[in-house]
């Protein structure tokens, strides 16, 4: 359903594709001019119709300052147009040249400890530098007057990953910037000391001058002085988007865009501010095999692309083939795992399908990254699953356009995020990310689709709201969760969720405060358990990290402590407010038990499950619009499964009824007799 405000406005320009895009980066400046042929040849083997070019092409267009070479661009874009293959045109500046950091080193990022970052790696500039914005825009402005009409043009995109390595710079063009934003913010300087509790610890600011970035400090920092150039940050960045946007405004109506980054390593932007400034969302995944379960996490990272774009398709602009080069383990894909992961974003709502990248880096810092021709050429594995994938997508084509039904919503905020996890709270070992996995974890394996919004969405539609370790919400967030429960809805609240205000200010009289009265709780103090502890409970489960003195204030409970600090106190809660449900979980429950409460608490909310119960192996997502329905059953086990279907099998062209039949590892996609 589309229940997320943060949607491209319909006037914006539209990125219209015949079918699914199949995609890649390319770097042609990597290669002689022979190769060129040869990969646009390939290119068209496999089915590649969408290229990102010119993502890092500055030191190639302008070699010097103020001189411009684009023979090589023009030809690279010549040769893809004559082959019917599309362009995703980068602006070229997600990097500069060494000649820029050597003139001026004043662009180049400082970190939190003072220190300067050099370059020899990417993204080294500042994103408060005026120097670096005057020569970024002129470079903009030099591609975009000459391709801005250009008939190979699809797509803009704007520089790269923007804030993977640079979000937070601390340098004094920052500080001035920070200042002026919090000028902007909050008008006066006194209120500013309210809004960051200055009068602790001496902090009290006289002058606007007085303030600069959160540098590393001899103690911990002021926690609302954190949280707030986290958020300056981001909107930092995203003005510097929005000023490389207006200069392509101005010379062309194609769509624009740039690649976000939503997964669960990377939080320095708020997303959700940045979703209407793009054209269409675009998001960059890797599976990371740091996590005990990457494939759920792919999973929830596309569900929360989606609520990016407000319910509609939105683009894959980035994943791998095989192995990433960045992770302590790099790990490849086993045969028709990239298949599969593809899939899971189309059945998630991907309308765009692409890699990083085109052909295999000989030199640099990704030349053991996986691409579609990987070293080993074309006679591999990998290369005849790279064509297979772009065939099974033109016989997918029918499905773009349509979006994801879902009746379930998990809220996430990146405030939250920042502020949940500073420096001063009351566990290290509790970290948001890890909250929000365990919830969705949990539906996850009961088959049930969810869409990951906004605290601030219009949850109306949603017949299950989790809102797992919401730390920070504001007045307007709260009442938004607290009308959505007393209308009717059902609602569960996990531990640490509505403590502090959009201050980071303590809401007082017992904890969570913002949910206190919905739930029916009163939580007096803290108590959280040292790592490797294990509370057990009545309810026949164990839980960990956390517990809370909790005395109930209305509500019933559903399960206590049995040994702990706390036996005999309750754990789970639930209660009544309004014609609606609202459920209160006060500690960590371990997965199993967690399943089965969430179970319990999605059956009395009516919440449908597509798919069976399983450990995650098992994907089931459905797909429509006002006609059509499809189906897809995605098969992560070892073994064959059956699911409940009928209609006509897309990936194979074969009729099924009353039941599919999916092969271990392998994905299906059901054009369903009749809509859901």
């Amino acid at each position: 359903m589309n229940a997320q405000p943060a949607a491209p406005s319909s006037a914006a320009p539209a990125f219209v594709h015949d079918g699914f895009a199949y995609g890649c980066d390319y770097n042609p400046e990597q290669w002689s001019p022979e190769v060129w042929t040869e990969d646009v040849a390939l290119m068209r083997q496999a089915g590649v119709d969408l290229v990102a070019i010119n993502i890092f092409g500055w030191s190639q267009l302008e070699p010097r300052p103020g001189e411009y070479d684009f023979t090589a661009l023009d030809t690279v874009i010549e040769l893809l147009h004559a082959n019917g293959i599309r362009v995703n045109l980068g602006t070229g500046t997600s990097s500069p040249p060494p000649w820029l950091s050597t003139l001026h080193p004043e662009i180049l990022p400082v970190a939190e400890d003072g220190t300067t970052r050099y370059p020899g790696g990417r993204q080294a500039w500042c994103p408060s530098s005026p120097v670096f914005r005057e020569h970024a825009l002129a470079l903009v402005e030099k591609v975009a007057e000459r391709y801005g009409n250009h008939p190979a043009i699809a797509l803009w995109h704007v520089s790269n990953e923007l804030g993977c390595h640079n979000a937070l710079c601390y340098d004094e063009d920052t500080a001035a910037a920070f200042r002026r934003w919090l000028q902007d913010r909050y008008g006066t300087i006194d209120s500013l000391n309210a809004a960051w509790g200055t009068s602790f610890w001496s902090q009290r600011y006289g002058a606007w001058a007085e303030i600069s970035t959160p540098k590393v400090t001899l103690s911990s920092r002021n926690p609302g002085q954190v949280v707030d150039f986290h958020r300056f940050s981001s909107d930092e960045l995203l003005d510097y988007y929005k000023s490389e946007l207006a200069v392509l405004r101005r010379h062309s109506t194609v769509a624009v865009t740039t690649n976000f980054m939503v997964t669960s390593h990377i939080r320095n932007l708020n997303y959700w501010s940045w979703a209407p400034e793009v054209d269409v969302v675009a998001n960059d995944h890797y599976l990371d095999h740091r996590l005990d379960d990457p494939t759920t996490e792919l999973s929830f990272a596309a569900d929360l692309t989606r609520g990016l774009a407000g319910g509609k398709p939105w683009l894959l602009m980035e994943q791998s083939t095989g192995a990433v080069n960045w992770q302590p383990y790099n790990l490849a894909k086993a045969p028709g795992q990239m298949t599969r992961n593809s899939l899971t974003h189309v059945a998630r709502g991907a309308d765009a399908i692409c890699f990083f990248q085109w052909r295999a880096s000989q030199q640099g810092s990704e030349k053991f990254h996986s691409a579609l021709v990987p070293h080993a050429g074309t006679d591999t594995v990998l290369w005849r699953e790279v064509v297979s994938l772009g065939a099974t997508l033109d016989r997918l084509a029918e499905i773009t356009g349509t979006t994801v039904v879902a009746d379930a919503a998990i809220l996430f905020s990146w405030e939250t995020w920042w502020a949940g996890d500073g420096e001063s709270r009351p566990s290290q070992a509790v970290r948001y990310i890890d909250q929000v996995l365990a919830a969705y974890t949990a539906l996850h394996e009961l088959g049930v689709t969810v869409d990951i919004v906004s605290p601030d969405a219009d949850l109306g539609g949603y017949r299950l709201v989790v809102a797992p370790n919401l730390y920070l919400v504001s007045d307007a967030q709260a009442a938004n969760i607290n009308d959505y429960i007393a209308a009717g809805g059902h609602a569960l609240v996990t531990f640490f969720s509505g403590i502090v205000d959009e201050d980071d200010r303590v809401r007082l009289g017992g904890y969570p405060g913002a949910f206190r009265d919905t739930l029916g709780i009163r939580v007096e103090e803290f108590l959280p358990l040292l790592p490797g502890r294990q509370v057990a409970l009545d309810s026949g489960g164990t839980a960990s990290l956390w517990t809370e003195r909790l005395r109930l204030a209305g509500a019933e409970a559903i399960a206590g402590y049995v040994d702990g600090p706390l036996p005999g106190t309750p754990a789970v809660t639930r209660n009544t407010h309004g014609d609606g449900t609202a459920w209160y979980v006060a500690t960590a429950l371990e997965p199993r038990s967690y399943r089965d409460l969430m179970r319990t608490i999605a059956q009395g909310a009516r919440v449908t499950a597509l798919g069976p119960e399983s450990d995650g192996s098992i994907e089931v997502v459905r797909r429509v619009d006002a006609d059509r329905s499809y189906l897809f059953v995605i098969n992560h086990g070892e073994e064959e499964i059956t699911v409940p279907a009928s209609g006509q099998e897309l990936v194979t062209g074969s009729a099924v009824s009353p039941v599919v039949r999916v092969p271990a590892g392998a994905v299906r996609v059901i054009r369903e007799d009749s809509a859901a």
